[in-house]
């Protein structure tokens, strides 16, 4: 879906349509004018069905995460930063890069893990930043994106990446500002920006030229944007000024229904170039 000024925006299926459920909420997304979608967890379903439903609506596959172990699990956030998981952390990035390249994905999102009480800050980090640079060297020539993202510490404690600036270290180490294929860059979510560190076109402008994807949502209620404190017109314009062009994916809660939510595209979003 684009906006009045032509920035563009895809349908989160986790967290948008959840009116029907999931094997119905792509061609609900594309009935409301989305072109494209993303989501989590692909695991549970087939990819060849979900690559039939994306055709069937029209849709574009924008990203999709890495398998994750079950809740309460050490691998509920994946396991990139657990010492002695690399077999476990490879198999989950070969799956994902399965899925991936069978949906026609443009990203691949690495979670970074959860770090266990037990094992030092330093270790965890040292264990991440050796499987990313596995993980980096085996996506090449997919055609995939891998992208690392920052989660505040409220809604995700103990999570291993917990500022841009550690999520950004990863992407320039690993050589992630080159273009092609196997390039590893930021997935840049504003709402987790904002609950963790405030100033938020400071660190929008900063980061946007390792930003490969962006992720939108209002807090504090991880609402549809206009329902909290953000100001978007100032963030909309802050990336129309930088000229990017990537999608911007609604992962978002909405307050009042999917739908009756999505005037925010035009009333916010419709700011002139």
């Amino acid at each position: 879906m684009r906006a009045p000024n032509g920035l563009r925006f895809d349908a989160n299926l986790k967290w948008l349509f959840t009116e029907v459920p999931f094997e119905e909420r792509f061609d609900a997304a594309a009935d409301a004018g989305f072109t494209g979608v993303e989501y989590a967890d692909p695991y549970p379903y087939p990819a060849a069905g979900l690559r039939r439903r994306l055709a069937d609506a029209g849709l574009h596959q924008v990203l999709i995460n890495t398998p994750v172990g079950e809740p309460g699990s050490p691998e509920r956030a994946g396991a990139a930063c657990l010492p002695g998981r690399t077999d476990r952390f490879r198999a989950d990035l070969e799956r994902g890069l399965d899925y991936a390249v069978e949906l026609g994905s443009d990203f691949l999102h690495v979670l970074g893990g959860v770090r266990p009480p037990e094992v030092g800050h330093d270790r965890a980090f040292a264990t991440f930043v050796g499987n990313l640079a596995w993980a980096v060297e085996r996506a090449r020539g997919t055609g995939v994106c891998l992208v690392l993202e920052a989660q505040n510490s409220r809604d995700a404690p103990g999570f291993l990446l917990d500022t841009q600036a550690r999520a950004a270290a990863v992407v320039e180490a690993l050589g992630g500002e080159g273009d092609g294929d196997g390039a590893l860059g930021l997935l840049l979510d504003l709402y987790h920006v904002q609950v963790q560190e405030g100033d938020l076109v400071t660190t929008l402008r900063e980061q946007l030229p390792r930003v490969r994807h962006l992720q939108i949502a209002d807090p504090p209620d991880r609402t549809e944007p206009g329902t909290g404190e953000i100001s978007w017109p100032r963030v909309f314009g802050t990336l129309l000024d930088a000229g990017y062009a990537g999608w911007i994916g609604c992962e978002y809660r909405p307050a009042d229904g999917t739908v009756n939510g999505l005037s925010w595209i035009s009333e916010l979003a419709g700011v002139a170039r």
